[in-house]
């Protein structure tokens, strides 16, 4: 099952604008990578721009959604004119990868950018930028499962304050398939639709938040 948050049609402008962003506001604002990552993680652009939002991931230039995120996140800086480089260097990279990322596996930025900070993902630019996109989302979601060991059932159920027992009976879903997912005995990933709506209404989320990382989920 792969539940992704848009259309493929918007993936390009998305990274652009990702990338464009991290570089405006690392090379021309000053800004450190982990300090503007940190910010766009917990920014509400970043829950927009991860749920596809056409403002979002189409419709302003990176150096817009920079400020925007700034702004949000009350993080005082000097403002400069748009700039956009041709030459693009190791920062518009680790955006224009890191939202392929977050469209591809679907996982939100803050889970994203906790994991791997921006100035970690930037430094995988001298052995990824020159290959296949696809070489950099399986080095992350390597960096992922490393930093996740928990699914992300049990993880959003103890966020919730719930033990299993009580996620089946306000679920209607068995309590032993809750197990079961929760200990990698059963895929989540092929479970019906309905089961996966069923639990995510009680833990406030979307379905593809407890998907896990795993080949049949890509």
């Amino acid at each position: 099952m792969v539940i992704r948050a848009y259309s493929e049609d918007y993936v390009a402008s998305a990274q652009r604008i990702l990338g464009d962003a991290v570089d405006f506001a690392v090379m021309t604002l000053g800004l450190s990578p982990d300090s503007f990552g940190e910010s766009f993680a917990v920014s509400q652009v970043s829950r927009q721009f991860g749920s596809g939002n056409p403002r979002y991931v189409a419709g302003m230039n990176g150096c817009e959604l920079a400020r925007m995120v700034l702004t949000q996140t009350r993080i005082s800086f000097t403002d400069a004119e748009d700039v956009m480089y041709m030459d693009k260097g190791p920062e518009y990279w680790a955006g224009w990868a890191l939202a392929f990322f977050q469209w591809y596996s679907a996982w939100s930025f803050m889970e994203i950018l906790t994991a791997v900070p921006m100035g970690r993902i930037i430094a995988m630019y001298p052995p990824y930028h020159e290959m296949d996109i696809m070489q950099f989302s399986d080095h992350m979601l390597k960096e992922m499962k490393t930093f996740y060991p928990q699914t992300r059932l049990r993880m959003r159920r103890e966020n919730c304050g719930l033990s299993q027992s009580q996620l089946a009976e306000r679920s209607g879903v068995p309590l032993r398939q809750i197990q079961l997912f929760e200990q990698r005995q059963r895929n989540i990933n092929k479970t019906a639709a309905e089961t996966l709506l069923h639990l995510s209404r009680i833990l406030c989320c979307k379905m593809e938040d407890l998907l896990e990382f795993n080949e049949d989920r890509m």
